[in-house]
């Protein structure tokens, strides 16, 4: 089996990949995420996952990268990150009442091939209609302010939403492991049957 590399150092990401079971490190992919003029969601997402396990192939040859990339829209409008308690709040009220798309791309590269598997998943968030007291309270209480939407869905943001609408609810966190297992059977890696051995 070639050693798995996650093109990242998100503490949520690492999280995540682990529940697969499978042995692997985190390297940062320092690349610039700034997006391209009139790139849509879903061409940035793929294009920055791709860029993150590509700027790993020299350093790692001969071994599997993962790379991820996620931004969420509102309104038609990507929201990044919201940094701190004035943006977030703003980012909430926002999304009250509203639906929020997030776009995740994923990446596996092998890099002692050079095949190179590159996907988007779409996660749909509708929230409840919430007051201002609820978002300060839920604020002050999780403070997502590094979160993509102003919340951690696997936390007390939960209690924002009316509903979730999605394939996988990790791609919420930032990796979709459906997906991701998907994409590592066909490079010849089962969680299920690594993790038996």
């Amino acid at each position: 089996m070639l050693p798995i590399v996650l093109s990242s150092t998100s503490e949520y990401r690492r999280l995540l990949l682990k529940k697969l079971g499978l042995p692997f490190t985190c390297v940062s992919p320092n690349i610039d995420e700034s997006p391209l003029e009139n790139e849509s969601p879903k061409q940035l997402v793929m294009r920055l996952s791709q860029a993150k396990a590509s700027a790993l192939q020299c350093e790692c040859s001969s071994h599997l990268i993962i790379a991820s990339d996620q931004i969420c829209v509102l309104d038609g409008k990507i929201t990044g990150k919201p940094h701190n308690f004035e943006n977030a709040l703003l980012q909430l009220k926002k999304a009250s009442g509203k639906c929020i798309t997030f776009y995740t791309g994923i990446t596996l590269l092998n890099s002692k091939t050079n095949v190179v598997d590159t996907r988007c998943e779409l996660f749909h968030v509708y929230f409840r209609d919430l007051s201002e007291t609820e978002i300060i309270h839920y604020l002050n209480k999780e403070q997502p302010f590094n979160c993509a939407g102003s919340f951690k869905s696997e936390g007390l943001g939960i209690t924002l939403f009316e509903k979730l609408n999605g394939k996988d609810p990790n791609t919420l966190i930032g990796l979709p492991l459906i997906t991701l297992t998907e994409m590592l059977i066909r490079q010849g890696i089962n969680p299920l049957t690594v993790c038996s051995q």
